[in-house]
């Protein structure tokens, strides 16, 4: 699954609501801002991107005004290739400029032209008066392909649901004016929710266990507090990890620390948004990592430190269905695995016959991602 997102479009206020519009669109993980007027006043606000049709803009916009105005007469003999829109388009394209086309849909010429500009344009924002499904549906089979990020202009956390979820994959993200600070933080919600990846989660038997010798071992601080039942997704294959546990619970040798997960040695693989792998060894401030709870459901978690120190390791193997599953992790009583009754159970308590919560995907991995290629990991 792709990460969703959502931008804002300024409404006709007053600065002062507008500011506080805007703060709170911030504030709840909305950066983007289509905004004809005030770029200077809102880049004042913090680390904001502005969407406007000034060269300046950090994504230049066609089609709101001028031919596009999202009142476009195109009649059956319109020349879609020679469109103002799309000359604009690929002029500041090949300035080196982002580029958002706007269109509104009034016809099946309209979704001609924004599948035109779709190929071209980097975010293409589909707005129609009065919405149906099936021209998304069309728009979105139609550039799949393409290298465009889709956004629907929405009204509503229906609007929102309904867009997310257009032909399973769903828009990219979607545009809309806020109301209120209530619909700015609801669909801010919407879309956290729709950008979490679920992971099917198997049972594993452990075959062997066994202290190995000291390494670097990864600590992962994130910015968030896991509970208990959160851990990530972690193993020395990339195409097969185990569940490992947070430090959310209490321990009689240590206070917890709600927000690490003591992850295993660098050259480990922890897998991070978007269904790819990271090795632990390359994660640093800022960076985006899932925290993953027993179910298989995630979230996306940011990483405030990474912490690597030489520690004594363990060797935990097991297997799922003919498929062998290996990892070294400190050998301390707080490192823990999650068992098949949902419980985190530490490793100096593992015995061969445990079942333990692990993720199998069904390609290997080239540069992080799964492809379809043989890969022998051993």
């Amino acid at each position: 699954m792709t990460e969703k997102f959502a931008w804002i479009m300024s409404p006709d206020v007053k600065w002062e609501e507008k500011k506080d519009l805007i703060t709170t669109a911030l504030e709840s993980g909305i950066d983007y801002v289509l905004d004809l007027n005030d770029i200077e006043n809102i880049k004042k606000l913090g680390n904001i991107k502005v969407i406007n049709e000034e060269e300046n803009a950090d994504i230049f916009l066609v089609g709101i005004k001028g031919e596009g105005d999202g009142t476009l007469r195109l009649d059956k003999d319109t020349d879609l290739n020679n469109s103002k829109d799309l000359e604009v388009a690929k002029n500041f394209k090949n300035k080196g400029k982002k580029i958002v086309a706007y269109v509104e849909i009034n016809s099946k010429k309209h979704e001609e032209l924004a599948r035109v500009l779709g190929k071209i344009v980097d975010y293409l924002i589909l707005v129609g008066k009065e919405w149906t499904v099936i021209p998304l549906e069309n728009i979105i089979a139609d550039l799949q392909k393409e290298d465009v990020k889709i956004i629907a202009a929405i009204d509503s956390i229906n609007d929102a649901k309904l867009a997310l979820e257009t032909l399973e994959t769903g828009t990219d993200g979607v545009i809309f004016q806020p109301k209120n600070f209530e619909q700015i933080k609801e669909i801010s919600k919407i879309i956290e929710e729709a950008s979490q990846d679920e992971y099917e989660l198997k049972e594993a038997t452990v075959t062997n266990i066994k202290p190995v010798g000291s390494g670097d071992r990864v600590c992962i601080d994130t910015t968030s507090m896991l509970s208990p039942g959160e851990g990530m997704l972690i193993g020395s294959y990339s195409k097969a990890m185990f569940l490992v546990h947070s430090e959310s619970l209490e321990s009689e040798y240590v206070a917890s620390r709600p927000f690490r997960v003591n992850a295993g040695p660098v050259q480990a693989y922890v897998m991070v948004p978007g269904n790819k792998t990271k090795y632990l060894s390359e994660l640093e401030t800022g960076d985006e990592v899932l925290a993953v709870d027993s179910n298989g459901e995630s979230r996306t978690v940011i990483v405030g430190r990474v912490k690597i120190e030489k520690r004594p390791l363990i060797l935990v193997e097991a297997e799922s269905d003919g498929v062998k599953i290996k990892s070294l992790l400190q050998n301390a009583e707080t490192i823990r695995l999650v068992n098949d009754k949902d419980e985190a159970v530490s490793v100096s308590d593992l015995q061969i016959g445990d079942k333990l919560k692990v993720f199998i995907d069904k390609g290997a991995r080239h540069f992080g991602m799964s492809i379809e290629e043989t890969i022998i990991e051993k």
